[in-house]
């Protein structure tokens, strides 16, 4: 998602403003959680200051699909993300700024870690509530159930 910024930084232009719906295919979702987000709105602009320096603000809206933690079933997960600060520390903190701002910026990486952000640890999908959680054997340990395995406290004792 590439914006041409040469008429912003020669003043012609006051800001670029972004306005883009964007599909992220399965090779970009690789590695994540995330099963499939499709039609992300990215709305903002991008502006210079008076020192120079280029300035982001943008609203990123979508819906992630993601596997619920109980049953695997796919789970629609609504994210509203605002991001809004200097172009140059954002692209640092990413490690991009070897892609020097000169007349062209690809926003795509800004976006993709603030999403990467809002991913959440857990998602339980409204139809697991009623799940049942323990069987012939076995039982779902939740965290504050989480007891230490005395076998193993021993072990403790010879560290």
């Amino acid at each position: 998602m590439e914006f041409d910024l040469k008429r912003l930084l020669n003043n012609i232009d006051k800001e670029i403003l972004i306005d883009k719906t964007y599909s992220f295919d399965k090779e970009e979702l690789k590695g994540t959680d995330i099963i499939n987000l499709d039609n992300v709105s990215i709305k903002g602009n991008i502006t210079k200051n008076n020192l120079n320096n280029l300035i982001i603000n943008l609203e990123i809206k979508g819906i992630m699909v993601l596997p619920c933690s109980l049953t695997l079933v796919p789970v629609d997960y609504p994210f509203d993300i605002n991001v809004d600060g200097n172009l140059e520390e954002m692209l640092e903190d990413l490690e991009e700024i070897d892609k020097k701002i000169e007349n062209s910026l690809d926003i795509l990486p800004i976006i993709w870690e603030n999403i990467l952000m809002e991913i959440p640890s857990k998602v339980v999908s409204p139809d697991a509530k009623d799940i049942e959680l323990s069987g012939d054997g076995w039982k779902l340990i939740k965290e504050e159930e989480k007891r230490e395995n005395p076998e193993l406290a021993k072990l403790k004792d010879l560290l």
